[in-house]
């Protein structure tokens, strides 16, 4: 059985060992530094699905006021294809309505055709009309 649960700060390094092994791509902000920060800013923004007591999946729920922003949907390789993802998703799409939030928006990276057919088929569609633009800060 699936369960989902908000991260705490003690989650920070399993969080990042995860994403290591499950997730595509790592982001400046992979570090205990970012994790901590991230759920000292907001303690529901980073979902956890486990079974068994086992980190399965990860998304990344962030609420800023005015947008739903998800990331980093990651599920181990070994129970991908059983209804993880779809069940972070749930977890973050309720908690952007009862924030009032009305769409959510999600990082994919353009090489990663896997993750493409998992948001299409949850629903999500790709906007070719829209680019990011990044400026790293540090």
């Amino acid at each position: 059985m699936i369960e989902t649960r908000s991260a705490t700060v003690a989650d920070a390094e399993g969080v990042l060992a995860f994403w290591k092994a499950a997730a595509e791509g790592t982001s400046i902000t992979d570090d205990v530094a970012g994790v901590t920060r991230l759920i000292g800013r907001d303690p529901d923004a980073l979902i956890l699905a486990e079974s068994g007591g086992v980190l399965v999946g990860t998304l990344i729920a962030g609420w800023d006021g005015w947008r739903a922003s998800l990331y980093r949907l990651a599920v181990l390789p070994s129970h991908r294809r059983q209804g993880i993802s779809k069940t972070l998703l749930e977890a973050a799409e309720q908690r952007f309505r009862e924030l009032g939030g009305r769409r959510g928006d999600a990082m994919v990276l353009v090489e990663n055709k896997q993750a493409q057919a998992a948001w299409a088929a949850a629903g999500y569609r790709q906007e070719d009309h829209w680019r990011r633009w990044v400026k790293p800060l540090g």
